[in-house]
């Protein structure tokens, strides 16, 4: 069984495309043989800045043969039809058999197509993979009609047996396949033949090429690493820009250079965001001083003077951006010092943010007067919150964040703490835009939570407002994203929102529609879903919960739900549900027949048997530890009252027949079951769950 290398050789990808194109080129590959029937046992792809790379080992030598039996049509049939019928089928009339049919006799076509060797197979499949591959942007080049990201230089393509490795006849655009390829650009020139993938990898990495990206990201990481501790730094951990850098060289260099002492008081963030944008540097970090006061720049080369000569030569690059960077700086600092930070502010009245929201002065307003109200609920100072609130949009204006807008906040940080802001409002215009996703820490300080909380909630009730929600998989306005801000700020500070009477102001500040706070809220109800899905919280578990008051608390509606849910994980519990069931069932059907409701209170006086007096007993008991345990909001201690339950439950419709010859009996039993229901009810919504 022969194994396949594919490469495809061309000029630097982009590495942003690297790895997604190794998928598509398995994809295509993989899947094109497959149809063929030429089945394998294993595949990898991988990619470096100059080539793709394939290998599937097991393959079969030659697809199988395959037979076919269709049916055609009538012998009576007009000849035009059976003739046709057969050149379909690739055989001439008088090779159709007869065969008796319900409806008469009809032609049959025996069809057998033979097997085809591998190679025929693979060139076919690779020409309308590389012809016919997804790149995001493509080119063409020279006279030829074939379109790739960047010129491509060869193909190899061999199968491997235990004879050796052949090449597989093809050729794409006047490009031949061969068995060979090329190492490193200057270190090892020259082009080399492989007979394997085994012989292909290696003799790349004797040319100077990692072949694998995870190797070439674990070297940079490693290597930067070790020379930054032998300076006594950290690297600044930075996973995209690691593997962004992994797919612009094939041999990984590390060389560690110096910053400028004119740039060292820049903030570390400037830093960072300036040497990442501009020529994608790692950041080295001095513990001591928190002070970023070196970098490392990744070569694709050995040099004889140990890299010297790049490194004077990305420091001078490096000196010009960061001179930018500081006059952005010093420029945002003298404005500040001349009008502070609400001077800064007053510019936000001529920056629009939605033609229909008005500008983003109007916006923070609005965020003012909600956080001053948030602020009694989260234990901050309702002046503090109104003052970080009016000034934490603006560095929108500053000259660092239109060069860096990813700094925005952050920036807010430090030109409020230049302005005289403490308190911790310079934090809160940094912190209100947390968690800008699932992994993103949340808002820890009073001050900060509320305006976080205020910025979202104006978010969402103004686009609400006016009917620009989230439709399916769009989303442009990141609505999603702050409705899980919301939720996940409640409960990971446990806080206590009556989120109704927040959004009903709110949307009333926009002038929203009639039922835009009840759909609102909705909304935010099914991101709790998803939320808590990681958790392992039935979305029905939560829509028990959903249909108990106060159901706006989420800090309150998550505690009733992780109970339930442990609860329902327990026999008791699980069988508890399926009592409340019958009860509920016979009960309605009951109520339904009589046109009565069931609700009376039963009488223990009519109990006839042990197993009824012991379903009085038990529910007493229950209604007694359930009630102040709900008042207490202690919902652990209620659902384990409710699913105490269980037991006498099972034994009272073991042993009582509930619709009795006598009525008064029947009546008392009915209530009984209502007195079941109730006690359950009490807990969370039992109706809604599913099973």
């Amino acid at each position: 069984m022969p194994d396949l290398l594919i490469e495809l050789f061309s000029e630097e990808i982009p590495a942003r495309m690297q790895a997604r194109a190794a998928a598509d080129l398995k994809r295509l590959v993989t899947d094109g043989l497959v149809e063929a029937g030429l089945t394998y046992a294993h595949a990898a792809a991988f990619a470096t800045p100059r080539r793709l790379a394939l290998t599937a080992e097991g393959l079969l030598a030659e697809s199988p043969t395959t037979r076919e039996e269709r049916r055609g049509p009538r012998v009576d049939a007009p000849d035009k039809a059976i003739d046709g019928f057969a050149r379909g089928a690739g055989l001439a009339r008088d090779a159709l058999e007869v065969r008796d049919d319900k409806k008469g006799q009809v032609y049959v076509a025996q069809i057998a197509r033979p097997g085809r060797p591998a190679a025929e197979i693979v060139a076919e499949v690779l020409e309308a993979a590389i012809r016919g591959f997804p790149w995001p942007k493509s080119m063409r080049w020279g006279a030829g009609s074939l379109r790739w990201v960047r010129p491509l230089h060869s193909i190899l393509c061999i199968l491997t047996d235990e004879a050796g490795a052949s090449v597989v006849p093809m050729e794409v655009d006047g490009i031949a396949a061969g068995d060979t390829t090329e190492g490193h650009r200057f270190m090892v020139p020259g082009r080399f033949s492989v007979s394997g993938f085994e012989d292909y990898e290696a003799k790349l990495k004797r040319a100077k090429v990692m072949l694998h990206a995870d190797e070439r990201a674990g070297h940079i990481r490693n290597d930067a690493a070790q020379q930054a501790f032998a300076l006594g730094m950290d690297v600044a951990e930075d996973p995209a820009l690691l593997a962004e850098v992994a797919g612009l060289v094939e041999w990984p260099v590390v060389l560690v250079g110096d910053i400028g002492a004119d740039f060292l008081d820049l903030p570390p963030e400037v830093l960072q965001t300036s040497m990442k944008e501009h020529q994608k540097f790692f950041s080295l970090r001095n513990p001591a001083t928190g002070r970023i006061e070196k970098f490392a720049t990744i070569a694709n080369i050995e040099t004889p003077d140990s890299g010297a000569t790049i490194l004077a030569g990305n420091v001078r690059v490096l000196s010009a951006r960061l001179s930018d960077a500081r006059f952005f700086w010093e420029n945002d600092l003298r404005r500040i010092a001349e009008g502070g930070m609400t001077g800064l502010a007053e510019g936000l009245k001529d920056v629009t943010f939605h033609a229909a929201l008005g500008t983003q002065w109007d916006r923070v307003q609005r965020i003012a007067a909600l956080a001053r109200e948030i602020a009694l609920l989260v234990g901050a100072a309702p002046d503090l919150a109104d003052e970080a609130a009016r000034i934490c949009k603006a560095d929108l204006l500053s000259e660092m964040v239109y060069e860096f807008p990813e700094l925005q906040g952050v920036m807010g940080r430090y030109y409020a703490k230049s302005a005289g802001h403490d308190d911790g409002v310079p934090e809160a215009c940094q912190e209100h835009y947390a968690p800008l996703g699932p992994s993103d820490a949340v808002p820890a300080a009073p001050v900060s939570v509320a305006v976080a909380l205020a910025d979202k909630i104006d978010m969402l009730t103004g686009f609400w407002a006016i009917d620009e929600k989230p439709t399916g998989s769009k989303d442009p306005y990141a609505l999603r994203r702050a409705a899980l801000g919301v939720i996940r700020i409640a409960l990971d500070r446990g806080l206590r929102l009556p989120l109704a009477g927040l959004l009903a102001p709110a949307l009333a500040a926009h002038s929203g529609p009639d039922g835009a706070a009840a759909d609102l809220l909705s909304f935010l109800h099914d991101r709790l879903k998803v939320h808590l899905k990681g958790e392992g919280i039935r979305h029905d578990v939560i829509d028990a919960c959903l249909a108990m008051p106060q159901n706006d608390d989420l800090t309150l509606l998550v505690r009733r739900a992780r109970a339930l849910s442990e609860t329902l994980k327990t026999d008791d519990g699980e069988n508890l549900v399926q009592g409340f069931r019958r009860a509920n069932n016979i009960l309605a059907q009951a109520e339904e027949k009589d046109g009565v409701e069931y609700s009376f209170g039963a009488d223990r006086k009519f109990a006839d048997s042990p197993e009824e007096t012991a379903l009085f007993d038990a529910l007493d008991a229950a209604d007694a530890r359930i009630a102040p345990a709900m008042a207490a909001e202690d919902f652990t201690a209620a659902m384990q009252s409710m699913a105490a339950l269980r037991a006498p439950i099972d034994a009272f419709f073991e042993a009582v027949q509930i619709n009795a010859d006598n009525e008064i009996l029947r009546r008392n039993r009915l209530n009984l079951l209502n007195r079941i229901r109730a006690s359950c009810l009490a807990v969370a919504d039992l109706t809604r769950l599913e099973g």
